[in-house]
């Protein structure tokens, strides 16, 4: 007999963290919700830019695989969460209409949040720990 897959809400998000246990949470929250069918991890801002430069060299590819949602935590190293969003809004190919950014982050700090709200408005602003609700209200 085969099992019924579960309805999710997205089909592909994308989870970047420095914190190799943050993402580990985080994906367990996921998937226990349902709320996307494939999880991309990535530990650094850098390797999920390539790994989005990378779908862009195929059309059917990057429309088949760039994330729907990008949870990002704004304090990395190297290269900042803040940094990544304005590095994905210069990749030519990649609509960042259809990407719904989720800034995660631990920071206390006010201003983290009316920066990203001068990124952009539609940037999603969510304090850690990553809940059910929170997603649900997604």
């Amino acid at each position: 007999m085969k099992t019924k897959e579960p309805k999710y809400k997205f089909g592909k998000v994308m989870l970047l963290d420095d914190n190799e246990l943050d993402n580990f949470i985080n994906q367990k929250i996921l998937e226990s919700v349902h709320f996307a069918k494939n999880i991309y991890v990535n530990t650094s801002t850098q390797s999920a830019i390539e790994f989005i430069r990378n779908l862009t060299v195929a059309p059917e590819l990057l429309s088949k695989s760039l994330p729907e949602v990008i949870f990002i935590d704004i304090n990395m190293p190297i290269i900042d969460g803040f940094q990544f969003i304005t590095l994905l809004k210069e990749i030519p190919s990649v609509n960042i209409d259809v990407v719904k950014l989720v800034i995660l982050t631990s920071s206390l700090d006010e201003r983290d949040e009316e920066k990203a709200k001068t990124i952009s408005e539609d940037i999603v602003f969510l304090r850690k720990p990553l809940t059910g609700a929170m997603l649900a209200a997604l």
